[in-house]
C-alpha cells in the first residue's frame, strides 16, 4: 500500500512553506527599502505575512509535539503490556490477557 500510495509528509511540506514565506518577507523588505513598494503598504503586508508565518510555525510545533506525545504513550503502553505478560506468565489467564492487551494496543495505536 505504501508503494502505490505513499503517505504525504505534512511536516516536510510545512517546513518548505516556512522557508518560502521567509524568503517572500525578505524580498518584500528589500522592495520597501528600494522604494518599489510604498512603505505603509509594504509594512502592512509584511505584518500580515509574519502573522501567517507564525501560524505555520505553530502548526509544525503542534505536529511534532503530538507525534512525541503519541510515541511516549505507545512506549508506556508497550511497557505495561510486557509487565503484565511477565507477571501472568504460565497462568491460565495468560491467553485472554494477551488478547485483551492486543485489543488495547490496537485501539491506542489507531486513535488520534
Amino acid at each position: 500500500m505504501q508503494i502505490n500510495y505513499p503517505k504525504p509528509d505534512h511536516q516536510k511540506v510545512l517546513i518548505y512553506e516556512i522557508e518560502q514565506m521567509q524568503e517572500d518577507v525578505r524580498k518584500l523588505r528589500l522592495d520597501v527599502e528600494n522604494g518599489l513598494v510604498k512603505r505603509d503598504a509594504g509594512v502592512a503586508r509584511i505584518a500580515s505575512m509574519q502573522k501567517e508565518l507564525r501560524g505555520t510555525i505553530a502548526q509544525v510545533d503542534e505536529f511534532v509535539s503530538s507525534k512525541d506525545r503519541k510515541g511516549l504513550l505507545l512506549a508506556g503502553a508497550d511497557r505495561a503490556i510486557r509487565e503484565l505478560a511477565s507477571v501472568f506468565k504460565d497462568d491460565p489467564i495468560e491467553g485472554p490477557l494477551q488478547e485483551a492487551a492486543m485489543a488495547v494496543w490496537a485501539k491506542i495505536q489507531f486513535d488520534d
